[in-house]
């Protein structure tokens, strides 16, 4: 039976208080938001209660939510919208922030559909290396980009919709919002998220990495920041946009191979525009 309790008008509800749903608590919390939180673990939800969240996100609190965040992994974003939705009121908003979002549109879209509140995709392009509410900040979203896949509609509601996010979100202090389409984001961010990710996790698996202490700087430094990582959340993450994440893997692997022939060949000119040519590449993506 749905609810027909009227929201209070930015009043934010939020499941799951990790590492994202603790920074946006935290975010609200701090700009004097109205925020209501639920975690699977009591002892993160008194934490969050003693310092952060006005309360438990409990069924009676949900319909007097304008908008609801899902901050867990993509099957829980989908498993707990089929469970609130019928207590959604009319005209609220509900967003994830998964770091794939084909999986979880194809079946939040429709979940939506049949009740009067708005569902929509979202990525927040930030984070740190760490998990868990402990390391939530509310700073985490300062001047980050803000993925949104909207559901269908015109372009009137799509610009209204908009807005509605924009003034919602404004404590977390975004830097930009970027429309797209679920399966274009889950092509981009298998390059620019998770082949990083990958990247910096097997490069440590070198046995040159137990001795780098006293020889590495920036470079080891920044390569190998996102190689500690959550193994459960990314590997669902890598497994729902696999096609894409391997097709960026065998790119990689392809340039790596022309660099280890060079190398192995010990052909200087050929080494030498393999670097130039990678260097010329940064400079127009970079734009200079």
């Amino acid at each position: 039976m749905e609810q027909s309790t009227a929201f209070v008008p930015g009043r934010v509800g939020i499941v799951s208080l990790g590492l994202m749903g603790g920074s946006f608590a935290k975010a609200f919390a701090q700009a004097g938001v109205e925020v209501y939180g639920a975690d699977i673990s009591e002892d993160v939800l008194e934490m969050a209660e003693i310092e952060t969240i006005k309360g438990p996100l409990t069924d009676e609190i949900i319909p007097t939510c304008e908008l609801i965040i899902l901050a867990g992994y993509p099957k829980v974003c989908i498993e707990q919208l089929q469970r609130i939705a019928p207590l959604v009121s009319p005209g609220a908003i509900v967003m994830d922030t998964g770091g794939v979002k084909k999986v979880i549109c194809e079946k939040c879209f429709p979940i939506a559909e049949g009740h009067p509140f708005t569902f929509v995709g979202c990525h927040p392009m930030a984070g740190t290396q760490y998990s868990g509410f402990a390391h939530a900040r509310a700073n985490m979203f300062h001047g980050a980009p803000l993925v949104i896949v909207p559901p269908q509609m015109d372009d009137f509601e799509r610009l209204d919709l908009l807005e509605r996010m924009k003034a919602l979100l404004a404590p977390c202090g975004f830097g930009s919002f970027t429309l797209t389409t679920a399966e274009h984001h889950d092509e981009v961010i298998a390059f620019t998220s998770q082949l990083a990710h990958v990247v910096s996790n097997a490069y440590v698996k070198s046995p040159s990495a137990r001795v780098h202490k006293g020889f590495s700087a920036g470079s080891y430094k920044d390569l190998t920041r996102v190689a500690r990582l959550n193994p459960d959340m990314w590997c669902e993450l890598f497994l729902e946009d696999a096609d894409n994440l391997s097709d960026e893997i065998g790119i990689l692997i392809h340039h790596l191979q022309q660099y280890k022939d060079a190398i192995d060949r010990r052909d200087a000119p050929e080494l030498r525009e393999l670097l130039a040519e990678g260097d010329r590449r940064k400079r127009q993506i970079e734009g200079r």
